[in-house]
């Protein structure tokens, strides 16, 4: 093409300008084309971006759009075209390659975390567009840290040879908390009860020594979502936050933040009813699975478990492609939602497979036993939820994403599972003090995903002044491949002067199994083997003279003539627990009864008994949590077999208001007074929480309580031996009452209980104070 000018496209990256070639209606026909500036890039890969071929007619438009996916490359600082009669000459400047990339000026956030989020790595291309990405990333991960000030400006420092080093300058700035959150509309419930529902907490004035929370943008949209779940869980269906508002303080130094809410109103369930579109299916069978009474507050939740029900016993019927269909209608006159269940016929889809990417140490079968469903069975999108639902709780993945696919068939999906592994081991020290056990320290280690395995390997080994406990646990949650827990748990377990004047060495190992027996309840079965020693018990002395007499109960000393003593046992423990899994969350319930059948070889031949009831409540629209428990126990010797202080119940724990060893039965006659525990006790205890007037956000409530029991029993060899139990082996009944604070500070939670004995013996020792603190690091 003689005559024509020469066209030119420029790229002006490093001045931050782009200019446009302009259309030419001259076309061009080039027999070659030349590359010039490339020393890495292969020439190859250049002409695969310019698709620019010999021989063919090449317009103005064409060559722009050439330069267009050079430059998008992101390989080339600078690209030319120039058409020179039948060669185009491209001539290219590439990016220099990374050398070193630094972080200068943080603090919070260290080198290594910042570096893995970063895509400008050592010995890769640089792209300036991707460092002004980066710089992004890096203020992106401040800010979810509650800096939202934070500047990062990124530096190039060309070291010639093609080479540059990349720095970012971190100015990280301060800690934007949240000084209040306030909502508007709420007319049930109170925003202090509202604020326990949120993932965002508000800083207090000592926020510094108590509790402070960082302001996270996007943290806000997930309690959006809490609120509405806390308002639908409570009959609130149409319940929504229509905006939040977020205003920084006038110092700068953090922010306002309130929700406004609309209610609506509150429902009940009405009618319940069952209904079935597929001939084979009885819908009486069915009914019963809603479990839903009239007039019980609404909850989505309830409508998710029956529908779940009744297409699990469909599975168990061989009718496939089964769906619940939940057709609610309201009634706003009554404020009652009716809910027919309708048993439907759905589409006929199967899984073609389950995929399972990113677990790095987990193993497959480990994700793929939470699923229900197993490849080649019929497609269930909400067993699928569900189980995406199971593989987030195990705590083994920080994200765990589960969506279908069309598979190779129209009939036919393909699951997908994409996780990304997170810690599962952890290091804990801990410290504790309690009025009656001293100071003491904990350390453990604990893997939650042994070997990838989902099993759990657990060492702990804990002191206190008097105590020294350490065991070793092993959980297999699928044994044999089956929802049954198997745990191996030894103990190695002495004391010293624990409020008595003896010393106690107790070890042992349980083997057990813990299975499901219905919705609510588990079954526990164990065998258990140990060796108990009681050691140290003073001689009794008689007086002399002006000495007085000194030592121990000839009971205990009894009992320590026995020497070291091994017990057999098999038991079971059968619990009955709504506390997680009730649908109403102002209340729950617990009941265990577990029994105890020694005597398959060892030195105690006896049958243990205990049973625990327990049950909480939230009142004054659940900003009073109201708790009790009711538990006893009976220990009964066979065959004559004697029982020692180590297997009678101490009474420790159950009633407060009294010491450790303080009080049941007691030898009064014996110099040292010495407990002697007892075969039988009960208890109860009752408790309420309550907030007290300070601000919620420095976490201190108050409580009331009262507490009374028994605990009494020893057997004739006991008593013929004792030098003067009198009565007190009896059944006296002992109260307590007393008031609490409770105080979830920054060491860990902390309770505080004043106490005074009601009703006691003459004998007992009264604890009045008790201060509990534990925490971990």
């Amino acid at each position: 093409m003689p005559g024509a000018l020469p066209l030119t496209v420029a790229a002006g990256i490093a001045a931050g300008a782009l200019v446009p070639v302009a259309a030419m209606a001259e076309d061009f026909r080039f027999s070659a084309v030349k590359i010039e500036g490339n020393k890495r890039i292969e020439p190859a890969t250049i002409l695969a971006y310019a698709k620019v071929a010999k021989g063919q007619t090449v317009s103005g438009d064409q060559l722009n759009d050439a330069y267009q996916r050079l430059v998008g490359s992101g390989l080339f600082e600078t690209v030319d075209l120039v058409p020179q009669g039948g060669t185009l000459v491209i001539r290219v400047k590439e990016y220099p390659m990374v050398g070193v990339v630094a972080f200068e000026g943080n603090r919070v956030l260290k080198d290594d975390a910042i570096a893995k989020s970063v895509k400008t790595k050592p010995n890769h291309v640089f792209s300036p567009a991707q460092v002004e990405a980066d710089a992004n990333l890096i203020a992106e991960g401040y800010t979810q840290a509650g800096r939202i000030n934070v500047r990062v400006d990124p530096k190039v420092i060309r070291r010639g040879d093609g080479r540059v080093d990349v720095a970012f300058e971190i100015k990280e700035g301060y800690t934007s908390e949240v000084h209040r959150i306030s909502f508007t509309g709420n007319r049930s419930y109170s925003d202090f009860t509202l604020r326990q529902a949120l993932s965002t907490k508000q800083a207090g004035i000592l926020h510094r020594l108590i509790q402070s929370d960082n302001f996270v943008p996007d943290r806000l949209e997930q309690d959006k979502q809490n609120l509405i779940d806390f308002y639908q869980s409570r009959g609130y269906p149409d319940a929504k936050v229509t905006g939040i508002s977020s205003d920084m303080a006038r110092a700068r130094d953090g922010y306002f933040v309130t929700f406004n809410i609309e209610e609506g109103q509150q429902y009940k369930f009405g009618n319940i009813t069952t209904v079935s579109e597929v001939p084979d299916l009885n819908v009486d069978e069915f009914a019963p699975l809603a479990k839903i009474k009239t007039g019980s507050v609404y909850t989505p939740t309830a409508i998710d478990l029956a529908i779940t029900r009744m297409e699990q016993l469909a599975l168990k019927k061989g009718a496939n492609f089964v769906r619940v269909d939940p057709r609610v209608t309201r009634d706003p006159a009554t404020q009652t939602l009716n809910v027919q269940f309708a048993l439907v016929r759905g589409p006929r889809i199967f899984v073609e497979r389950i995929d399972i990417k990113g677990n790095t140490t987990t193993l497959d079968s480990v994700i793929r036993r939470e699923f229900r469903t197993d490849e080649g069975d019929p497609f269930n999108p909400r067993e699928i939820r569900n189980s995406a639902d199971r593989i987030r709780a195990l705590g083994f993945f920080s994200k765990a994403d589960v969506n279908t696919k069309p598979g190779t068939n129209p009939d036919q999906v393909v699951v997908d599972v994409n996780v990304e592994e997170q810690p599962t081991g952890s290091l804990t020290l801990g410290a504790s003090y309690g009025a009656a056990s001293g100071f003491g320290v904990l350390v453990g280690v604990q893997e939650d995903n042994f070997l990838g395995r989902g099993q759990s390997l657990g060492v702990q080994i804990g002191t206190t002044a008097d105590n020294q406990q350490s065991s070793i646990d092993f959980v297999e949650p699928y044994f044999l491949g089956r929802d049954v827990k198997a745990r191996m748990h030894l103990w190695y377990d002495t004391t010293s002067n624990d409020n008595a004047d003896y010393n106690t060495r107790i070890q042992g190992l349980q083997p057990s199994v813990e299975f499901p027996v219905a919705e609510n309840s588990r079954l526990e079965a164990r065998y258990a083997y140990g060796k108990k020693k009681l050691f140290g018990v003073t001689d009794y002395t008689a007086a002399s003279g002006t000495t007085p007499a000194s030592g121990s109960s000839p009971v205990l000393s009894y009992e320590q003539s026995l020497g070291e003593r091994t017990a057999s046992s098999v038991g079971y423990t059968y619990t009955w627990d709504t506390m997680t899994t009730n649908l109403d969350p102002r209340y729950g319930y617990t009941f265990k009864f577990g029994q105890d059948y020694y005597g398959l070889g060892g030195d105690v031949d006896a049958i243990s008994t205990t049973a625990l009831l327990a049950a909480q409540r939230k009142v004054m629209h659940e900003s009073v949590r109201l708790r009790a428990e009711l538990e006893g126990g009976v220990i009964t010797p066979r065959s004559g077999s004697d029982l020692t202080i180590l297997d009678r119940f101490s009474g420790y724990g159950k009633v407060r208001g009294f010491e450790s060893h303080g009080w049941g039965p007691r030898d009064v006659g014996a110099p040292n007074g010495d407990a002697l525990g007892g075969q039988y006790f009960w208890a109860l205890r009752t408790e309420t929480e309550f907030p007290i007037g300070l601000p919620e956000e420095y976490g201190i409530t108050g409580g009331l309580f009262w507490d009374t029991g028994a605990l009494w029993g020893v057997s004739s060899s006991e008593r013929a031996l004792a030098m003067g139990l009198d009565d007190s082996d009896k059944m006296h009944i002992r109260s307590a009452v007393g008031f609490s604070f409770f105080w979830r500070s920054a060491l860990g939670p902390l309770r505080i209980d004043f106490s005074k004995a009601i009703k006691k013996e003459t004998y007992d020792k009264e604890q009045n104070f008790d201060l509990t603190i534990s925490t971990k690091f």
